[in-house]
């Protein structure tokens, strides 16, 4: 669909293309999804996500330095502090005592493989468009997961709801959420846009109280309360 898309925007260039960053930042997509998945299979949601999620914007912004000796500014630091104890926060009523060790692992390499995903995205935009990035980085790290679609079984991808679902998950979820962070990524710091994308879990709190009717402890309104300061500060 994104591929699709820049293509009927006549954003795709052959051109033009670091082919080292690109082959680093599709495969960083490609680790990140069954790292996340497994991460939160083995320890749970609330452990995996908040270690994958809250890890991604400390090694982005220590990857930044590092690697383009670009050092982040004490807001970025204050923003990122707060947005993650805002995560932890949100987590902690549902949080298991511990957590699978392996999934712990794993949830890092989620959050690493997303940071390098930010990071080699954010180098690709200084010569193509969003949507030529995002096309292209996903078209490729589709093609590296598709034999993964035959080792399990897929028959409920032909029933109504399976399609439906599929499709919600491949064009808005995942197509549209990214090109949208992408398209933002060009305007901002890579280690801000990580520190940003923590609206995530903000996001699906609130929509669980709303949607779903879901009751939220008050250490989660903290977590709340905490994240968006995070967020509007750095913003």
């Amino acid at each position: 669909t994104l591929l699709l898309f820049a293509a009927l925007r006549g954003q795709l260039k052959r051109s033009g293309w670091p082919i080292k960053t690109l082959i680093i930042a599709a495969l960083s997509m490609a680790f990140y999804q069954p790292f996340f998945f497994s991460a939160v299979s083995l320890s749970g949601i609330a452990v995996g996500t908040v270690v994958a999620i809250g890890s991604a914007p400390i090694i982005a912004g220590c990857l930044e330095w590092l690697v383009f000796k670009k050092v982040p500014q004490a807001k970025w630091w204050i923003a990122t502090a707060a947005a993650i104890a805002g995560v932890s926060f949100l987590f902690i009523p549902s949080a298991s005592a511990g957590g699978s060790f392996l999934g712990i692992l794993l949830a890092l390499g989620a959050g690493l493989s997303f940071a390098v995903y930010t990071l080699t995205s954010k180098k690709l935009l200084q010569q193509q468009k969003p949507e030529a990035v995002t096309g292209t980085v996903f078209f490729l790290s589709a093609v590296l997961l598709a034999p993964l679609l035959f080792l399990y079984d897929l028959s409920w991808i032909l029933s109504v709801q399976g399609m439906a679902v599929s499709l919600y998950i491949g064009v808005i979820a995942t197509g549209a959420a990214y090109l949208l962070f992408t398209t933002g990524l060009a305007k901002v710091p890579a280690s801000t846009a990580v520190t940003l994308s923590l609206a995530e879990p903000l996001t699906a709190s609130l929509l669980g109280t709303v949607l779903v009717r879901e009751s939220l402890p008050l250490v989660s309104w903290a977590g709340i309360a905490l994240l968006l300061l995070g967020i509007f500060y750095i913003s």
